[in-house]
């Protein structure tokens, strides 16, 4: 699929489809990466904490899994679509902390277009993730909706195309 050095370290980076053998490593890096997420609210009880294996192989069945591996097979990044109704529902993009700010995230969302190409996109994420939101907008998003979740969580919702 994808091949490119990043924008710090120079590492290659890979991005390929995910096996089923790589999901449980995937939703360990999942539980990592949304612990920022977390700290936003100051509560670990959100959903891609408390997601399960058996949650991500149903995700895995009905649509795509990406990863990104960087050049020691390190599974770095990942993002998650399925299509459903003409739009293709894009989510858990996620960077490992470490190798956040490189374009791994915009490199995963690239290529989780192109596996479905010339489509309606939508993902959402919380208002208070002003970088991802400034990232999807970077790459062409417009926000469509907000939704409130909880007093202290809102969701915004992003579409292209």
């Amino acid at each position: 699929m994808g091949r490119f050095a990043d924008g710090v370290g120079r590492k290659m980076i890979l991005i390929k489809k995910a096996q089923k053998e790589d999901l449980e490593n995937i939703l360990k890096l999942q539980y990592l990466a949304y612990l920022s997420e977390a700290k936003l609210f100051g509560n670990t009880d959100i959903p891609p904490l408390k997601q399960t294996i058996e949650e991500v192989y149903e995700e895995f069945r009905k649509g795509t899994v990406l990863k990104a591996v960087d050049d020691a097979g390190e599974i770095i990044g990942s993002v998650r679509a399925h299509q459903e109704n003409g739009t293709v529902y894009i989510g858990k993009l996620m960077v490992h902390p470490d190798m956040q700010k490189r374009g791994i995230g915009t490199s995963l969302l690239a290529e989780i277009e192109k596996e479905y190409s010339g489509r309606r996109y939508e993902l959402f994420t919380s208002t208070k993730s002003v970088s991802n939101i400034r990232l999807y907008e970077r790459q062409g998003y417009k926000i469509f909706k907000q939704e409130a979740v909880s007093e202290e969580l809102q969701f915004v919702y992003l579409e292209k195309g």
